[in-house]
């Protein structure tokens, strides 16, 4: 996509986004547009298929040109081979430009304008054409959050219908260009999209949006050296970007699994993994609390990535009993379940499997129980491989420094532990700072060649490790101490005694001035 295309695209999603800004949360609308933008993708998806069918049919005519009465053969035809391909099916009254033109800024007096009630139908419509299919639970209640009586969306039915309208009408507009396999429309549109609403969403931004700086350094992390991952889980997956980007790092993901707590959330990661065209039998995800609820337990994974919630509150019922922690005998506290999340990792981690993790800083130094669990990874498995310190203020809606944790069963480097300083090596934004691609590049060409870089990287062995009684703050293995420019005291005192000259001279023309104007001199 050209710079040209890409202004075109942001500023056609910015007018999209305007119009329900002020209306409802960032999250709200958020789910609102990318609900809209997936029900687009399955139309114009279906559209291609069914267009492609009728051509090699010999039927002279477009699919949403079929007639449902007479040519109900056709369609019925069309349906089986959507379902078998494309795992869901779209009536050609149903698609998503059918009911877009129903509206435009000049026809809303019109009888016909009126698209909630059918909307609402082809939404049901769409999750209920897989029943009985293999993909039914992956498209089960998918648009339950699209609620269009929320009154957020209008005081009126009218009203309702108008913005609602509005918003399709806009989005009927971009051209997705699913046929042209070197451009990906649907992927800058939603990473524009989810960074918009991160922006204007404050401090709950950090819930379901990591920056695409850091999700592309934990790709890179996990991936390194490889062009295909056999599986690719996340704990905590949000919306499922961290896994989708680890799968532009590599040709091929072979499976995706991930958990998520949020229903809402939950429901995107699937629109997500679909509009991104992965096979529903290639990704499996859950909704529900990975600590205390895990759904993978017998599963190991090849990759692993998360952003897991900044110091949960999590219950420690049972979890004594539990293999993930048992073997550690102490417990992440109460109210910081960070380690819990590294500890339910790794008990998921394959032998020949990375981890990659992002963790608020003070992982790498609090006492009791955190002490205790890092020295039993450090000391006891030697699983830590790389500890890397984020730049401040680059997650939307908190600056609370992070670092990332790269965890290794069968470790190349056994004997010490490499630690980045990236804290210094960023573009300063307004509301918050931003990793640039050579940023990005020279982590990732530290951590793969395990290069020392004077006040940037170091490894340090497990004795010094336990010297500092595995206490992890990078300044203690890294040095970016910068003197102080050595001052020439003579100079000093030579320029003191110019400066006195002068202010004598100074205070001389003052006098004069007064004595002139007769009045007194202040000196």
């Amino acid at each position: 996509m050209t710079d040209a295309q890409k202004q075109l695209l942001e500023k056609q999603l910015w007018n999209i986004a305007d119009e329900l800004r002020g209306k409802m949360s960032a999250d709200e609308f958020r789910d609102y547009i990318l609900g809209f933008i997936f029900y687009k993708y399955l139309s114009e998806k279906i559209e291609l298929k069914a267009n492609k069918l009728l051509k090699d049919w010999w039927v002279n005519k477009k699919y949403n040109e079929l007639n449902t009465k007479t040519e109900s053969d056709i369609i019925e035809a069309v349906k089986e081979e959507s379902i078998e391909d494309l795992w869901y099916f779209l009536m050609p009254q149903e698609l998503f430009s059918e009911i877009a033109k129903k509206w435009n800024s000049t026809s809303e007096k019109q009888d016909n304008n009126f698209i909630l009630d059918d909307l609402q139908k082809i939404l049901k419509n769409i999750e209920s054409s897989t029943m009985w299919a293999d993909s039914e639970d992956d498209f089960n209640d998918l648009f339950r959050d699209l609620d269009l009586t929320n009154p957020k969306l209008g005081r009126t039915t009218e009203e309702k219908n108008k913005l609602v309208s509005k918003i399709l009408w806009h989005l009927d507009k971009i051209d997705f260009a699913l046929e042209n396999t070197e451009i990906d429309v649907l992927w800058d549109a939603y990473e524009y999209l989810i960074a918009q609403f991160a922006s204007w969403a404050g401090k709950k931004a950090w819930e379901f949006y990591t920056p695409q700086q850091v999700s592309t350094i934990l790709a890179k992390l996990v991936t390194s050296g490889k062009t295909q991952i056999k599986s690719v889980y996340d704990p905590t997956c949000w919306s499922w970007s961290l896994l989708l980007r680890v799968a532009k790092q590599v040709k091929q993901v072979w499976e995706f699994f991930g958990q998520e707590m949020n229903l809402t959330t939950y429901n995107l990661a699937r629109m997500n993994m679909i509009l991104h065209d992965v096979n529903y039998r290639n990704f499996d995800i859950k909704n529900g609390d990975t600590l205390e609820h895990p759904e993978h337990l017998e599963k190991r994974f090849e990759a692993i990535v998360a952003n897991p919630p900044f110091s949960l509150q999590w219950s420690h019922q049972w979890k004594n009993t539990d293999d993930r922690f048992s073997q550690y005998w102490r417990l992440a506290p109460i109210k910081r379940a960070d380690y819990a999340f590294v500890q339910h990792m790794i008990y998921q981690l394959d032998e020949n499997g990375i981890m990659a993790v992002v963790l608020p800083h003070w992982v790498l130094f609090t006492g009791d129980a955190n002490w205790h669990i890092r020295r039993y990874l450090i000391e006891n498995k030697n699983y830590l491989d790389t500890v890397i310190w984020l730049p401040a203020n680059i997650f939307y809606g908190t600056s609370i420094p992070t670092c990332i944790l790269v965890f290794k069963k069968c470790r190349e480097n056994p004997d010490d532990i490499l630690f980045i300083d990236a804290s210094n090596d960023f573009e300063k934004g307004k509301n918050q700072n931003r990793l640039r691609d050579e940023d990005i590049e020279k982590i990732i060409d530290t951590y793969k060649n395990r290069t020392e870089i004077k006040k940037y990287s170091h490894k340090a062995n497990l004795t010094e490790i336990s010297e500092n009684d595995y206490n992890l703050n990078i300044p203690r293995y890294v040095d970016t101490f910068e003197e102080e420019d050595e001052i020439d005291l003579n100079s000093v005192a030579e320029r003191i005694i110019e400066i006195e000259k002068e202010s004598e001279i100074l205070d001389e023309k003052i006098r004069n001035y007064c004595n002139e104007l007769w009045i007194k001199s202040p000196f």
